[in-house]
């Protein structure tokens, strides 16, 4: 049985909270009202319901509690409800009938769990708390990422952003989970909040997904394997293979790539980093060594470069990647995060004009990104040729 004296008023102090007279910047006197129409209660309309009768009772009963006025169609009393007024003098009660906790005690308990976690040493957690202070300072929503009435719920989700900002030791998220919240699967329930909090407040995220996202703090759902292969030498204690027999290249865990040493690497010219795993299967040049990066490059990987780096210092460094602005990315990305000098490989407007016939049209938000990479002098002749023409190109294409 539906209580409409407490459906109707929760649903006034729910109008209350919305409007400007809860955050007392009203320059007038606001009504607050819930109208009877048959969209709003269609009960109340049913001739077939009795619940007509059952919500005038209700109605009247908060009316004797001064908690709200009732105008009746035309005057008419007892005959048709057109609407019901909150009396915002008596709001205190008003929460009181309902159990509920006025937005603003919500709002201020709130600041107070946020307040913990200004200092943390995790700036992208306190930039989203500094965010989600603002807008309560403001009485605006925060419910896109938590929820007032839970606060324990909100303060658990902000040790999280903490635990994963702070993780230097390479686990499994079930092991990450258990280590932090004595539960093997809490931390699989909210990864992707967390991944959205991260994006949203670190430019560096922005285009990872969950799992490319956590991969950067050494946080993995399975062991995290990187593939390699080429002319090169690679010994493991007293056993060595030679890559050059392995066309379809090897895979070693990142547990285990602190074992490996190269022996000679002197014949290797060129390092390349390819972006998609087919590709990196096809692709074979004599003199070189390849790494497959998987989209954005986790710690794993980069230890793998710097390690080829140490040894082999002098070659030239390649990323062969998509011709999007993705792929232009993952290249400034590596160069920023590796120290290494990367230069694009197979990413220039000779490349794109050659195969265009495979190319994809551009999306609105492959042209915003697009625009800001223009600026760029190195990329600016084959990005302005890819807007005026609407084309990127995907890897897989060229070879």
């Amino acid at each position: 049985m539906v209580q409409y004296d407490r459906k109707i008023l929760n649903n006034l102090l729910d109008t209350y909270e919305k409007s400007l007279l809860f955050t007392g910047e009203n320059k007038r006197t606001i009504q607050i009202e819930f109208r009877f129409t048959k969209t709003s209660i269609p009960s109340y309309f049913d001739e077939s319901s009795s619940e007509y009768e059952s919500i005038h009772i209700s109605m009247k009963l908060l009316e004797r509690k001064n908690l709200i006025s009732i105008i009746w169609k035309d005057n008419k009393q007892d005959y048709l409800i057109q609407k019901v007024r909150l009396k915002t003098d008596h709001i205190k009660e008003a929460y009181q009938y309902v159990g509920r906790r006025t937005k603003r005690g919500l709002e201020e308990e709130n600041i107070r769990i946020l307040q913990k976690y200004l200092d943390v040493e995790a700036p992208i957690t306190a930039s989203f708390v500094m965010y989600l202070l603002k807008r309560l300072q403001n009485h605006q929503s925060v419910k896109e990422y938590i929820v007032l009435e839970n606060t324990k719920e909100t303060d658990k989700f902000l040790q999280a952003c903490v635990f994963v900002e702070q993780n230097r030791k390479s686990c499994y998220i079930r092991e990450f989970s258990i280590m932090h919240f004595q539960d093997t699967k809490y931390f699989e329930q909210i990864e992707n909040r967390i991944a959205k909090v991260f994006r949203q407040f670190s430019e560096e995220y922005a285009e990872m997904d969950t799992m490319e996202l956590l991969a950067e703090y050494g946080i993995y759902r399975t062991p995290d394997y990187v593939y390699f292969k080429g002319d090169a030498g690679i010994s493991i204690g007293e056993e060595k293979v030679d890559l050059s027999l392995l066309r379809q290249g090897i895979g070693i865990s990142g547990e285990d790539l602190m074992r490996i040493r190269f022996s000679d690497p002197g014949r290797i010219k060129k390092v390349i980093t390819i972006e998609n795993l087919t590709s990196f299967f096809r692709y074979w040049e004599e003199e070189s060594f390849l790494i497959y990066l998987g989209g954005y490059h986790n710690s794993i990987r980069r230890i793998l470069l710097k390690m080829v780096y140490e040894v082999i210092p002098n070659a030239k460094y390649y990323h062969f990647g998509d011709m999007d602005a993705g792929g232009f990315s993952i290249l400034r990305d590596l160069r920023k995060k590796t120290g290494i000098p990367f230069l694009s490989y197979h990413m220039d407007l000779d490349t794109l004009k050659r195969y265009k016939q495979y190319g994809k049209k551009l999306t609105e938000s492959d042209r915003k990104r697009l625009e800001k990479l223009c600026g760029e002098e190195e990329f600016y002749e084959v990005i302005h040729f890819m807007l005026e023409e609407n084309i990127k190109l995907e890897q897989e294409c060229i070879i």
